[in-house]
């Protein structure tokens, strides 16, 4: 009985040394394979850099022919460049995607191992206590072997209490896991639709220098006429339709002018949130569009998704919301894209039983997502702003665009600088990820829409 009792005590605590050399191995060639991804990213951050200064001297001279092919060439070269960078930005993930899987693994091993080892010593433990001192003591062959089981029952009464222990750290280690390596496939999947985006606008800017160059034969002349003929009138600008994700269509005069009151109310700059909302319609031309009981997080999201609808008196089979990625969730809302349990503390939805929207007051959030959950218009931020009588609605333009000004402000957008303004839009879309210079198309991209938007605006204004 001793010797099972010692062989359980080694299974619990003992690790070979073969399998830790080998582990340490397996991560220094992560590692180096990591450090050479990095090197060759920080090499293109500094190509980009180069086609960017080309990109703004082409953009601050005097409109010709040269300059706006230098100009679309330069976009071009970068767009290219960015392409690159985000695609060994997702190898790298792999690589990290890899070693957290791997950890995952062993970690799931080792807690399984740990388990049987408790089990065998409960059951050792059952036996043991089947026992008195007394029967012990009369079936040992002699004193010493009497007081030697003694102490291997002490023994397996100390390794129950070390079992557990460690079974509760290992758990703990691998939920952190579990964690991290969701937080990762977040990321990869963001990155896979950046790329996407970026080789469409890659498309899109080839496709524009090819129509100039056709259209001008390459001649100054035809370019200086092409740029008359193109100069649209402020009627032609405000009726040109402007597109929503996930909504009808609106003039972009209605469009403008729902901006800029949300500019009045919250500092953001009308061009800055039309931008941001171009930028998302055209994120969801590439992911489509999914359901909410397929789609969107059960336990978080649906309860408040069909509260939300059931108090706008729609449908919700019938609302669109963001497609789920292969590794979690969708289930975004309208224009701005926001999750239900975003859009709660925005649209003045409480939990009944905490009397906010974001304090769970002590329950899981398990719990607290369930609800039940009550609109309350003084908490209503999005219809304060707007002057609305009625709840404020994700999929309505107006709303749509005044809670999309709101969390830009939230973000940082109105300090009113260009880096203020990007990196707001790059927390919007990356969030803890702003930074990241692989997310850079997409602020570039807001801010480029922006950009366009600003120069309609200006001649609406007579600027």
């Amino acid at each position: 009985m001793r010797r099972f009792f010692f062989f359980v005590l080694v299974c619990v605590f003992i690790s070979t040394p073969l399998a830790a050399a080998r582990a340490q191995d397996a991560s220094q060639a992560v590692k180096n394979r990591q450090q050479q991804l990095q090197d060759q990213l920080s090499a293109l951050e500094g190509q980009i850099a180069v086609q960017q200064n080309i990109l703004d001297t082409a953009q601050n001279q005097h409109q010709t022919l040269q300059t706006q092919i230098d100009a679309f060439n330069a976009e071009i070269k970068k767009t290219q460049l960015q392409i690159q960078q985000i695609n060994l930005t997702i190898v790298q993930l792999s690589g990290n995607i890899g070693v957290h899987n791997q950890t995952l693994s062993s970690l799931s091993a080792q807690l399984t191992a740990e388990k049987e080892s408790l089990a065998q010593i409960l059951r050792q433990t059952q036996v043991l206590d089947a026992y008195s001192v007394v029967s012990v003591a009369l079936g040992s062959q002699d004193v010493s072997g009497f007081f030697s089981d003694l102490d291997a029952f002490t023994s397996i009464k100390s390794a129950l209490g070390s079992s557990f222990s460690q079974i509760q750290q290992t758990s703990s280690s691998t939920e952190a896991e579990k964690e991290a390596l969701q937080t990762r496939l977040s990321e990869q999947e963001q990155l896979r639709t950046v790329v996407q985006l970026a080789k469409q606008q890659l498309l899109s800017q080839e496709q524009d220098k090819q129509r100039l160059l056709a259209q001008t034969k390459g001649v100054e002349a035809n370019f200086q006429k092409l740029i008359a003929s193109n100069q649209k009138t402020a009627a032609q600008i405000r009726s040109e339709l402007f597109t929503l994700r996930d909504s009808a269509a609106i003039p972009f005069g209605t469009a403008l002018a729902y901006a800029q009151a949300a500019e009045k109310a919250t500092g953001t700059r009308a061009a800055v949130t039309l931008g941001v909302l171009k930028q998302e319609t055209n994120l969801g031309e590439n992911l489509g569009t999914g359901t909410w009981r397929i789609d969107m997080a059960p336990n978080r999201d649906q309860p408040v998704f069909a509260y939300i609808t059931k108090t706008l008196g729609l449908d919700p089979d019938k609302m669109p919301v963001s497609k789920k990625p292969y590794y979690g969730w969708g289930g975004a809302m309208g224009p701005g894209q926001f999750i239900p349990s975003t859009w709660v503390c925005y649209g003045g939805f409480i939990n009944a039983n905490t009397g906010d929207c974001a304090n769970t007051a002590g329950m899981s959030w398990s719990q607290y997502w369930q609800g039940p959950w009550q609109y309350v218009a003084s908490r209503d931020r999005v219809r304060k702003l707007t002057g609305g009588t009625e709840p404020s609605n994700p999929w309505n333009a107006k709303d749509a665009i005044m809670a999309t000004a709101m969390l830009m402000a939230d973000n940082g957008a109105s300090a009113g600088t260009r880096a203020a303004e990007r990196l707001a839009a790059l927390r919007y879309f990356a969030g803890s990820h702003a930074n990241n210079p692989a997310y850079a198309f997409y602020g570039d991209g807001v801010m480029e829409f922006a950009a366009q938007f600003q120069q309609d605006i200006d001649q609406l204004g007579g600027s």
